[in-house]
């Protein structure tokens, strides 16, 4: 029977670089080969955070090894340190911690600005269960997918710079207010995301587009809601909690982040919107830190 099959008149047979057969991505898995579970997560995955046009060369590289380190080490600080000052500090409740964070070497403080490590130490101290769940399951949420498809470097940088975004934001604009939680890192990750799910719209699957931003637009507006009447309404006794890192962080988001974010299987280098970005962030930082050393009112 093989002698009468002539090779040279078959179809090639496509394959990857480590020799897998290539799918399009409309194909199903042929009938002698189940998708495994990670190949279905990733599939999933691609479809949330990716174009089309960049699906198919995610899949072929995509794995789950190593798995999103950088989002899950920074959850697990946030939570151990929560622990520490829910547990070991004395607390009037731990449901709403209390003195223990704000005398916490890692609350940002105006009084305390000199010791430059608080603007980004904040972002491991909550003020509460409700303040770090919120936050652990959004960055989980959206930080997991995102560091799979773009890699802990960039996911890390994007969150780190909407961390310090949110702190000197916060020491321009609300200079008298103290600063807890993570919500300048969420929130760089949320802008990132949504303008990579606006720009990219049409070329994304259009209901799950429509969802991503109704979502985004919903949990952000929720949530600004309970950070102005935490400043602005509720007058309980201690320091009052900046909201301003909300907004540096997101405008970090929607630009470095969606610089990062947008240019997959890209050299950054290379882009013009990164040197931009870069370049108007530094200026952002330089500008904030001379506001704090002569200009600040809380001096």
């Amino acid at each position: 029977m093989m002698d009468n099959i002539d090779l040279e008149q078959q179809e090639p047979f496509p394959v990857d670089r480590d020799g897998r057969p290539i799918r399009n991505e409309e194909d199903e898995p042929d009938g002698n080969r189940k998708m495994g579970c990670c190949e279905k997560f990733q599939r999933s995955i691609s479809k949330w955070m990716l174009p089309e046009n960049h699906r198919n060369v995610y899949l072929e590289r995509a794995n789950c090894c190593p798995p999103p380190i950088f989002i899950i080490l920074v959850s697990i600080g946030e939570l151990a340190v929560f622990i520490y000052y829910a547990v070991w500090k004395p607390q009037k409740q731990w449901v709403t911690l209390d003195e223990g964070i704000w005398n916490s070497p890692l609350t940002y403080k105006p009084d305390h600005r000199q010791e430059a490590w608080r603007f980004v130490s904040y972002m491991f101290v909550h003020a509460g269960v409700e303040h770090i769940v919120g936050n652990l399951i959004m960055q989980l949420l959206l930080g997991i997918p995102l560091e799979l498809v773009h890699k802990g470097f960039e996911v890390g940088m994007v969150y780190l710079a909407g961390v310090l975004a949110g702190s000197l934001a916060s020491s321009i604009f609300d200079p008298l207010s103290a600063l807890v939680g993570a919500s300048g890192g969420v929130y760089a990750l949320i802008g990132g995301y949504f303008m990579n799910a606006v720009v990219n719209f049409r070329e994304m699957i259009p209901l799950l587009g429509v969802f991503r931003i109704l979502a985004i637009v919903m949990i952000v507006g929720v949530d600004f809601g309970f950070a102005f009447y935490r400043r602005f309404i509720n007058h309980e006794d201690g320091l009052k909690v900046s909201f301003v890192a909300h907004f540096g962080g997101i405008v970090a988001g929607m630009t470095i982040g969606y610089v990062f974010f947008s240019a997959y299987n890209t050299k950054l280098l290379k882009d013009p919107r990164f040197w931009i970005c870069i370049v108007g962030y530094v200026v952002f930082v330089l500008f904030a830190v001379l506001f704090n050393i002569f200009l600040s009112p809380a001096s």
